[in-house]
């Protein structure tokens, strides 16, 4: 089943609502996975992505959206990247990494146990799935630990998309 998923992951920072969504399309995305802890951003500039408009702009799409909370950072794990980020002076929109902290806390909270053959079922039909969440970088967000641990486990390459 899992061989036959296409994953893709996307960020929305420093996208406009018609690029964001152009990029699905475009990637052909069937299946939406917001691996987010909350479902909204604040300002007017990305209220696109905020849960009730996002699920309705992506069922129009004909993409279907799924909610992976327990793939999302918990909020002590975030203050490990808050920390870090505070420290090197970075707003989070313009960090393009993450913490030795954060990804050694994400990693062990949120992937020790993820079993990517049970993830990949619970997409039942899903041909292209993207993981979304917000930081513009992959190498930002914890949306590409996850990306690795379904290559490590699946033997799959994951595509990012970078809008």
């Amino acid at each position: 089943m899992s061989a036959r998923i296409k994953f893709l992951t996307i960020g929305v920072f420093g996208s406009s609502e018609r690029e964001f969504f152009n990029a699905l399309v475009e990637a052909k995305v069937d299946t939406f996975c917001d691996i987010r802890w909350r479902r909204g951003v604040r300002g007017s500039e990305y209220k696109f992505v905020n849960s009730a408009r996002l699920q309705k702009k992506l069922a129009e799409l004909g993409i279907r959206y799924l909610h992976f909370p327990e793939l999302a950072p918990t909020p002590e794990i975030r203050q490990k990247q808050t920390a870090a980020d505070k420290a090197s002076k970075t707003a989070q929109r313009k960090r393009t990494r993450l913490s030795e902290e954060f990804i050694a806390a994400y990693c062990a909270e949120r992937l020790a146990d993820f079993d990517a053959r049970a993830f990949a079922q619970k997409l039942g039909n899903a041909k292209r799935c993207v993981l979304f969440c917000v930081e513009h970088e992959p190498t930002a967000c914890h949306r590409s630990l996850l990306a690795k641990e379904l290559e490590r486990q699946l033997g799959v390459k994951v595509t990012h998309l970078v809008v």
